[in-house]
């Protein structure tokens, strides 16, 4: 806000300079440039005086009235805070009064010493906006609070501090979801999952590479199983044979 207050004063200084500077080329009677720089400072240091000292006083006041308010609803607030918004409110008020009548005082023998005749204005300005502006900023300041008030009325404190709760729980709420579904987090419930899932694989290739290696000890015992039946039925047929030429000779000798 300051910055563009600073802007369109520069913007200001220039513009007069500039109708200055034309009238002075059209031959218009327009009195001392003296007089002009004169006119452009006094404003410059009216619109400080009217503006930062009591804009300091009455924001100070709605602090302290804001304050009050939270008290009596029983929101805790900072007295040190508090009571330095107080000693603002009260210093800055002399301050604001004392410096529009120095200013007055000193617009005034600014004409009455012959250096300028724009003084004796300047100082009724002065003088004027010493009432003028507080009563202005005082209006501001009474529209701003019964417009407070008007929210008040519609939307009371009591329904805002209780949204403004759920709307706490809430958001620890989202906050605690988040951290249970954030991979990164060893404990949420996603890294858990991953955890359990890894584990699953590799038991199931575990058991994968068990059933394997059963299988292949299974078929190698079917083989050897094969192989032993196959030597006793060859050696059943060996003796087979040897008992018939046993027969063969006991039937021979039997004969002769």
């Amino acid at each position: 806000m300051y910055y563009s207050i600073i802007s369109i004063n520069i913007g200001v200084v220039f513009f007069v300079l500039l109708v200055y500077g034309i009238l002075q080329w059209l031959h218009v009677p327009t009195g001392s440039f003296l007089d002009w720089v004169i006119a452009v400072a006094i404003f410059e240091w009216l619109l400080v005086i009217v503006t930062v000292p009591w804009n300091i006083h009455f924001e100070a006041k709605e602090v302290i009235a804001e304050a009050a308010q939270s008290s009596e609803k029983g929101i805790s607030v900072d007295e040190k805070q508090v009571n330095y918004a107080k000693m603002v409110a009260k210093r800055s008020l002399p301050i604001a009064i004392t410096l529009h009548l120095i200013s007055a005082i000193a617009f005034y023998t600014l004409a009455a010493t012959g250096i300028s005749p724009i003084g004796y204005i300047s100082s009724g300005a002065a003088l004027l906006l010493t009432f003028l502006r507080p009563a202005y900023r005082a209006y501001e300041y009474l529209a701003v609070r019964l417009a407070a008030i008007r929210q008040q009325v519609v939307y009371p404190r009591e329904d805002i501090l209780e949204l403004r709760s759920r709307f706490t729980s809430l958001e620890s709420t989202v906050e605690r979801l988040s951290a249970q579904l954030n991979p990164e987090e060893p404990q949420s419930i996603v890294a858990t999952q991953q955890r359990l899932l890894e584990a699953t694989r590799n038991d199931l290739s575990r058991i994968a590479t068990t059933l394997e290696e059963l299988r292949a000890a299974n078929q190698a015992e079917h083989q050897r199983l094969s192989c032993e039946a196959q030597h006793a039925i060859a050696q059943l047929t060996t003796d087979s044979q040897f008992l018939d030429h046993v027969r063969e000779i006991i039937r021979f000798f039997k004969t002769a």
